[in-house]
């Protein structure tokens, strides 16, 4: 009974029944599938994000061998009816390396030995990208030097070239 307590099941009526852990378990389950809420008024559905997991690299010991907690997200960005064609257009031109040839953008995460962490952190890496994506530079608005740094900066030259002109060597040309 004593490792059946520690494994979190108990025997009851011939079969091992879960008592404790489902909790999380749902939790984490239901975390997967929620919204993906990005900028604005854009946010991914639950259901356009796939999610898989698989085994981590690294080390971790018999840990690592045995459970699944590497965590990949694939969205597809141009079957997704969250977006704008506008938008659309603008993630396939910023993220054009980063997308598949099917338009699916893939992040994977194995940064911690927890699978739901892993899962937000992919989650939140897909925010960042989608997001940098988007995002707009503003425009250089050009502008000119002032009176006085052109000044100074004819000065600096006129003080640079007296300096080189000591360090010449003296020859005949320069006697006539």
């Amino acid at each position: 009974m004593r490792l059946a307590a520690i494994r979190g099941t108990k025997r009851a009526g011939g079969g091992d029944v879960r008592v404790s852990g489902d909790d999380n378990h749902d939790a984490a389950l239901m975390a997967s599938r929620r919204d993906l809420p990005v900028r604005g008024s854009l946010v991914i559905p639950a259901d356009e994000i796939g999610e898989a997991a698989s085994r981590s690299s690294g080390p971790g010991g018999q840990h690592v061998n045995k459970t699944s907690t590497r965590v990949t997200l694939r969205w597809n960005v141009t079957g997704s009816g969250c977006l704008t064609a506008s938008q659309r257009r603008r993630l396939r031109e910023k993220l054009g390396t980063r997308l598949t040839r099917t338009g699916d953008l893939i992040v994977n995460s194995d940064r911690t030995r927890s699978r739901a962490r892993n899962r937000d952190y992919a989650r939140a890496r897909i925010v960042e990208i989608v997001s940098a994506a988007l995002a707009r530079q503003r425009r250089r608005k050009p502008t000119r030097p002032t009176a006085a740094s052109r000044v100074r900066h004819r000065s600096d030259k006129t003080r640079r070239s007296k300096v080189k002109r000591t360090r010449r060597r003296a020859g005949p040309e320069s006697d006539a």
